[in-house]
């Protein structure tokens, strides 16, 4: 049951950073994207996904890898297009 629980809280909270990596991708325009803000939470992201790799809990894994891949997409534009 605790697994079904974490598939869940890591579906949601991972489809939430697609309408922002679709926006951002598409208009180009990150003027409201904070650098800093996007670089912490990509480390963090990252740091997440290490430790559901310790722990080889799938949930975190996958959930991690995919809002890391979102979310360093959102920051590559944003550095790029600074």
């Amino acid at each position: 049951m605790h697994d079904l629980i974490g598939y869940a809280a890591a579906t949601f909270t991972t489809l939430a950073f697609i309408p922002q990596t679709l926006h951002s991708w598409r208009s180009r325009d990150l003027s409201g994207v904070s650098l800093s803000m996007y670089s912490l939470f990509t480390l963090g992201v990252a740091l997440w996904l290490l430790y559901g790799m310790v722990l080889e809990s799938w949930p975190i894994i996958i959930a991690n890898t995919i809002t890391l891949a979102l979310a360093g997409t959102v920051l590559f534009l944003k550095i790029r297009h600074k």
